[in-house]
């Protein structure tokens, strides 16, 4: 149930974030907060979310301190999830989140990533970037990443997604970044990747579907632009958001002015998700997201 990023995970004193959901009753918070000061734990940080429409009780917790190890705080918190009907998730924080990252040929959201991640902004390992083009190669090289080109055909897009998903595994990613990545992943990849597959789009959909939306909108002379982040499901560009922003055009705006400014929004909108679910700040509410910022 929970995820182990480095060698220092099993140590004890090993700062941690819990998260869970569980139907809502009396209780939740005190057992929780009983249970680590038991341990010795230290709560550091803590926010909580009661979904009145679900009946569904959200809560991260990040504590410190303790002599219990990762394995055993595990085993003794699926004791305790036993009697909440709890679905939690254990991370110890010191190591980043092993992290692959998929592109085609826009590359801003890409090189936003990888210079956030450089700059210690983003708490992420970039361990591979995927690409059905070489444009990147020599921006992975510049960070030291390891780049691989696999070419995707409608004829042999089961064996591309294959090794796709075999890197994926091979380097441990929690976190598979699709960062302008202009292929639509088959249902069977979408399931293996829930969770932890966040894409990048547009925001003007079901409007400007295709190539060129920025072009599309500037012919139709639209006020407002934006940038939406989500997990990826099989249902296409329906997955739960985890953020949106938008920008304001006018007239003036050129159909270049107003593809540059799309494509900023783009980058700032996939790095917040990117950063939120690092950080294990976002928890999934079935179509819908919780986000503790």
């Amino acid at each position: 149930m929970g995820d182990n990023y480095g060698p220092m995970s099993n140590l004890p004193g090993t700062a941690y974030i819990l998260t869970f959901s569980c139907p809502d009753k009396p209780g939740i918070v005190h057992a929780v907060s009983g249970f680590l000061l038991e341990r010795g734990c230290n709560i550091e940080e803590a926010a909580q979310y009661n979904d009145h429409d679900t009946g569904l009780f959200f809560m991260r917790v990040r504590f410190a301190g303790g002599m219990a190890t990762l394995a055993e705080l595990q085993t003794q918190l699926a004791q305790l999830a036993v009697g909440f009907q709890m679905q939690f998730k254990l991370h110890a924080t010191e190591a980043a989140m092993p992290t692959v990252i998929l592109c085609s040929r826009d590359g801003h959201c890409l090189n936003d990533i990888l210079f956030r991640w450089k700059s210690g902004l983003l708490h992420i390992d970039v361990r591979a970037i995927i690409s059905n083009h070489r444009d990147f190669y020599q921006l992975a090289a510049s960070y030291n990443v390891p780049f691989h080109h696999i070419p995707v055909s409608a004829a042999a897009k089961a064996q591309a997604e294959a090794r796709q998903f075999e890197i994926i595994e091979a380097e441990g990613a929690e976190l598979v970044v699709l960062a302008r990545y202009m292929q639509i992943l088959s249902n069977d990849l979408c399931v293996k990747l829930a969770g932890r597959a966040i894409n990048i789009h547009h925001s003007m959909l079901p409007s400007f579907k295709g190539a060129k939306p920025y072009y599309q909108a500037h012919e139709r002379g639209v006020k407002v632009i934006g940038a939406t982040a989500h997990y990826v499901t099989p249902d296409l560009d329906e997955g739960p958001i985890i953020e949106q922003d938008v920008t304001r055009v006018d007239h003036a705006d050129t159909v270049e002015n107003l593809t540059a400014r799309g494509k900023d929004t783009e980058s700032r909108v996939l790095a917040r998700a990117v950063k939120w679910h690092s950080e294990h700040r976002v928890l999934i509410n079935g179509q819908k997201t919780v986000i503790f910022k």
